[in-house]
């Protein structure tokens, strides 16, 4: 299991980096460009990123207080893009250091909507990585939109 999550770890910072490579070479206007989409624009999309795998990360933590990075400030499409890859980074670099056991933990938590919630690490882990292929599709899809 531990090698199949570092794979997917590995392949999210991967995939991260390449779009956010074509992202970050694009005009202002162009990254915060409205479209239809879960998230409305490049920008909003990459923010949603940040967001949702630092709040898993915060889980994994096991940290009482979970704070959004994009909700202490009014992050630049570059804060966003460091920040994402930096939180990219971390998991893939906690996943190669842990102990297959440290994956079969089971973590208790509460979700946005208050709900309670217990689930294995890899699991967390999974979704993380299944939600980044999700938006990043979406990111694709927005990249035709606004002519790329």
């Amino acid at each position: 299991m531990k090698e199949m999550l570092s794979q997917y770890a590995a392949y999210n910072c991967w995939a991260n980096e390449r779009l956010l490579q074509v992202v970050l070479s694009l005009p202002e206007e162009k990254q915060q460009q409205e479209v239809k989409s879960s998230f409305g624009s490049l920008y909003a999309t990459f923010l949603h990123l940040w967001n949702a795998e630092s709040i898993w990360w915060q889980r994994l933590k096991m940290q009482e207080q979970i704070i959004l990075p994009g909700e202490v400030s009014h992050p630049s499409m570059q804060e966003v893009a460091n920040g994402l890859l930096s939180q990219s980074r971390q998991l893939e670099e906690w996943v190669g250091q842990s102990a297959e056991a440290m994956l079969l933990h089971v973590i208790a938590y509460y979700t946005t909507k208050k709900e309670y919630c217990k689930n294995p690490v890899w699991q967390l882990l999974l979704q993380v990585f299944n939600h980044g292929s999700y938006h990043r599709g979406q990111v694709v899809t927005i990249l035709h939109e606004v002519g790329i």
